[in-house]
């Protein structure tokens, strides 16, 4: 997972910084979800064929993605509301789903959430497209969310802190291929929000590792 703030104390410093990165819009309200499973069984992967005998490497065959289902909206109430809550609602949402994308390499239903000229999101999507590519899928994540504010902006319609804690899971690392255990660890996500089309947007996004107690 990218890191990309410094390491937060407190929700009241979340908000500032975000730079701008698209259009501007106004302005957002819910009640918090409760904590997000979005964990489930993973695939095996496949077998390495056997060498025909003429000394060539193997192909390793990408491992199937496995059947989880998407975060549902549902879950996140008042999500299509302009209101403040409903932006916050709207971003734990885009949460929920971004690591259900590393656990399924499925990067569409994430897109749909951002808006067009959101270059953080694209680093994201490039992130769970390479699972998509390597098989490699993170297993067994869950969230358990630790609060949300929203704050005014100048270059977007609303700004949303979230905290939240990313379960213990694992890992292949595209880079090395190899599983490793992740231990739980509390996040700070940061983002901007547009309403466009009736929906919040993700306008630019901050994610970086909080000191928030486990």
């Amino acid at each position: 997972m990218p890191r990309r703030l410094l390491s937060a104390a407190a929700t009241g410093a979340l908000l500032l910084g975000l730079a701008a990165c698209g259009d501007e819009t106004d302005g957002p309200v819910t009640t918090p979800p409760p904590s997000i499973d979005v964990a489930g069984p993973s695939d095996s992967g496949g077998d390495t064929e056997p060498s025909d005998g003429g000394g060539e490497a193997t192909t390793e065959p990408t491992a199937e993605a496995p059947d989880i289902p998407p975060p549902d909206p549902a879950d996140f109430a008042g999500m299509d509301e302009h209101t403040p809550e409903g932006a916050e609602q709207a971003f734990r949402y885009y949460i929920a789903v971004l690591y259900w994308g590393y656990q399924t390499g499925s990067p569409a239903e994430l897109e749909a959430l951002q808006g067009p000229s959101c270059s953080e999101c694209n680093e994201l999507l490039d992130e769970i497209k390479a699972i998509q590519d390597t098989g490699n899928y993170w297993v067994d994540v869950s969230i358990s969310d630790k609060g949300s504010i929203t704050s005014e902006s100048d270059n977007y319609d609303i700004e949303v802190g979230y905290i939240y804690i990313v379960s213990e899971h694992t890992e292949q690392p595209v880079e090395s291929g190899e599983t490793t255990t992740v231990p739980a660890d509390a996040w700070t996500a940061r983002g901007g929000m547009y309403w466009i089309d009736d929906s919040w947007r993700v306008g630019g996004i901050d994610i970086a590792e909080t000191d928030h107690e486990i």
